[in-house]
């Protein structure tokens, strides 16, 4: 199985073709794969690219718990410097991918060192995300976690997030109330969470916990999540920077909260992956 690793300010991905599988990846092959101490290590497998008929290339995206993603604005973003790599692609050319979460075009600049994503509507529909309760949008609710009480704001841009204004924010904070937001009730197909901190009209800074991921140093979903929210709510101006652990990624919001964003990508390593890797068990 051959592998290419890249990562998108710390968020790293292997990308995988399936025409290299004999048979298709399991869930606990995934995992193992994805394991830091008995695999290559990373925060998801790319795989593709697959054939559309909604668009040029398909995408599948899975987490390193062996679940699958609808959307990954940083995978996006490798996946399109992977196929502009191997010369799928021409210099500049805009193209269409398919994702779980819906049709995004891409286009890769700068010698492959920038991509620039159109990532898709926005919304803040409580049946679009999905959040239990009555249709409505999810803005300003207050939800309690563990020992603390959280005004939230929901949000979709092809997968679920949970987006919590605070004046202070920190990787602990994130560690320690994100996996409780991660499955808490409200969210039928849990949530991708993140902890928002503005803090001037063009620049907001965001802790990640990621869906099936755990605590993450960089997201373009939720980069392009929290700026909306944030927007919506008065915060920041429609061209906003957003700052991470990993770096920082652009966002453009547009009239209608569809998002642009472009960020950079690195490549790290090719290579294979032997069927010895499967042998045997991680310990529990």
């Amino acid at each position: 199985m051959k592998f290419f690793k890249y990562h998108a300010l710390g968020n790293d991905y292997l990308v995988m073709d399936p025409k290299d599988f004999a048979t298709p990846l399991t869930i606990e092959q995934i995992k193992t794969i994805c394991h830091r101490n008995f695999g290559v290590g990373s925060d998801g497998i790319l795989l593709g690219p697959l054939p559309s008929d909604k668009a040029r290339f398909a995408l599948r995206i899975f987490n390193p718990d062996g679940s699958e993603a609808e959307k990954s604005g940083n995978g996006l973003r490798i996946f399109s410097r992977y196929l502009w790599d191997r010369k799928f692609l021409k210099t500049d050319e805009e193209f269409t991918v398919e994702t779980l979460g819906g049709v995004v075009k891409s286009r890769v600049l700068d010698g492959g060192r920038t991509v620039r994503v159109e990532m898709g509507r926005v919304s803040f529909r409580s049946e679009e995300i999905p959040v239990t309760g009555p249709g409505r949008e999810v803005v300003n609710e207050k939800i309690v976690v563990g020992d603390r009480a959280f005004n939230f704001c929901a949000a979709t841009v092809g997968n679920p997030h949970c987006v919590l204004p605070l004046p202070d924010i920190s990787a602990g904070l994130a560690k320690q109330y994100g996996p409780l937001l991660e499955t808490h009730s409200s969210f039928p197909k849990r949530t991708n969470v993140q902890f928002l901190k503005a803090l001037d009209r063009r620049n907001i800074q965001i802790e990640i916990w990621e869906r099936g991921a755990g605590y993450t140093l960089a997201s373009g979903t939720s980069s392009s999540a929290a700026a909306a929210v944030a927007y919506k709510l008065g915060l920041c101006d429609s061209s906003v920077t957003v700052h991470m652990p990993g770096g920082k990624l652009s966002i453009e919001i547009r009239h209608d909260f569809s998002i642009l964003m472009t960020g950079p990508v690195t490549k790290v390593a090719e290579g294979t992956v032997v069927e010895e890797l499967f042998t045997t068990s991680i310990p529990v």
